[in-house]
């Protein structure tokens, strides 16, 4: 039996740049959103950090180094309340399109669809199929689970991105109150402060604006080779149809 031959480098090279540009043609969005996340994320530790020390000098104290302001709780209160709206956007919206429709838009289901739909349409249970997730076919709580852990994930990530704005947010105003010589306050005089709220229901109606544009304007105007869009020549009255 004749020998088998091994890749030479040349080809073990090759085969290795196949397989890069197959990983970055299959995870193109994640990778692609999350180097600009990266990217603005830099750009706003920049800008706020010069702003916070900007503030500083205007009060006559000492400015702070940069890796000093990454750690501050003003950086990580700006970061967190934008978070949190976006998760409340998302889990909101896997939620509510369960039971809301929009005719002719792409962003909702199909208008005979309305609710949690049947196992058979699900593919759960008894007609789930060789290739579908494990817990779609076993039934009882692991099913039940599974079935709602898109939405339950983006709460949790919701209220855990909340509670750490209200941590974060809450040594940043005693921060400035000690500037200003006044007493801090507790985490729960904060969470019922105005600030709080101004902070969170700022983004949360940003937020709630996007998402209700986006629904309606899918209906009427069209963005070719999108998903998030229907074909360009499909009828504005067609519902739950992406391009």
């Amino acid at each position: 039996m004749p020998a088998r031959e091994e890749p030479d480098d040349n080809e073990q090279a090759t085969a290795g740049r196949h397989g890069m540009r197959r990983f970055l043609r299959d995870n193109g969005i994640s990778l692609g959103f999350g180097v600009a996340f990266l990217l603005a994320l830099a750009g706003q530790a920049m800008a706020g950090w010069t702003e916070f020390n900007n503030q500083l000098a205007t009060d006559g104290l000492a400015q702070i180094g940069f890796l000093g302001y990454l750690a501050s709780s003003d950086f990580a209160v700006d970061v967190t309340e934008n978070w949190q709206s976006e998760y409340l956007q998302f889990f909101l919206y896997i939620f509510a399109t369960v039971w809301l429709l929009q005719r002719g838009s792409p962003e909702s289901k199909e208008m005979g669809k309305v609710g949690p739909e049947s196992d058979r349409d699900q593919r759960m249970g008894a007609h789930a199929g060789p290739d579908s997730p494990g817990w779609a076919g076993v039934g009882g709580v692991r099913q039940v689970l599974f079935s709602r852990s898109l939405g339950l994930m983006m709460a949790a990530l919701f209220l855990l991105s909340w509670l750490a704005q209200s941590i974060a947010g809450v040594a940043a105003y005693n921060e400035q109150q000690l500037r200003q010589l006044q007493a801090p306050i507790s985490w729960t005089q904060y969470i019922a402060s105005a600030d709080f709220w101004s902070r969170s229901l700022q983004n949360w109606q940003s937020e709630l604006l996007a998402v209700a544009s986006m629904a309606i304007l899918s209906v009427y105007l069209r963005q070719r080779g999108s998903p998030e869009s229907k074909p360009v020549g499909t009828p504005h009255t067609s519902t739950g149809t992406e391009g």
